[in-house]
């Protein structure tokens, strides 16, 4: 039995293009769909088996980048958004209609990735986002019924595809939260 992580990855990863500036991303309504304008490349695209993500039919993983929130603005339909969960650190901005997660947005100010907002650019029609690099929360998709001993088939197939397994962010961004957080505390300055 195949293991189906994510369309935009499953047949192979697609390089992103340094001179990429950005596009639109779409939801899946055929009439009025929620358009969101992202002004620049993606960054720290990844696959991610949490189970708050939107995923595409099929798929064991979400794929999520992430843009500076000042460079990502919901230009058409946006009267059709709702975030999914108020109560969750990413507020996660749905289409009514389709359910598809159109952006992620982290209202605490406090928080290490306060100013980026989550974006699913496989909803774009342009070509040249910023490839995925890692999978995030892999153990997660047991928590979606997935067969728990079956977990070794899938890191295998990450690794296979290029996509490091972790069961949280990688390496990277750990850094980077818990620098944020050391700043914010004062033990290291910014």
């Amino acid at each position: 039995m195949s293991i189906a992580i994510h369309p935009s990855v499953d047949k192979g990863i697609t390089p992103g293009k340094t001179d990429f500036s950005g596009g639109t991303l779409v939801c899946h309504c055929k009439e009025r769909p929620v358009k969101v304008s992202v002004g620049t490349q993606s960054a720290h695209n990844h696959v991610c088996g949490c189970t708050k993500c939107w995923k595409p039919d099929g798929a064991l993983f979400a794929m999520i980048a992430v843009a500076p929130r000042d460079k990502v603005k919901v230009t058409e339909n946006e009267d059709k958004l709702k975030v999914v969960d108020e109560k969750a650190t990413i507020q996660r901005h749905a289409c009514t209609v389709c359910g598809v997660h159109m952006l992620g947005r982290i209202e605490n100010t406090g928080h290490p990735f306060y100013g980026l907002d989550f974006v699913h650019t496989e909803l774009s029609p342009q070509n040249g986002w910023s490839a995925p690099e890692f999978a995030a929360y892999v153990s997660s998709i047991i928590e979606s019924g997935f067969d728990p001993k079956r977990m070794d088939e899938v890191r295998s197939h990450l690794r296979e595809l290029g996509l490091p397994p972790y069961d949280c962010l990688s390496p990277p961004l750990m850094d980077f939260m818990a620098t944020k957080i050391a700043q914010a505390s004062g033990v290291l300055k910014a």
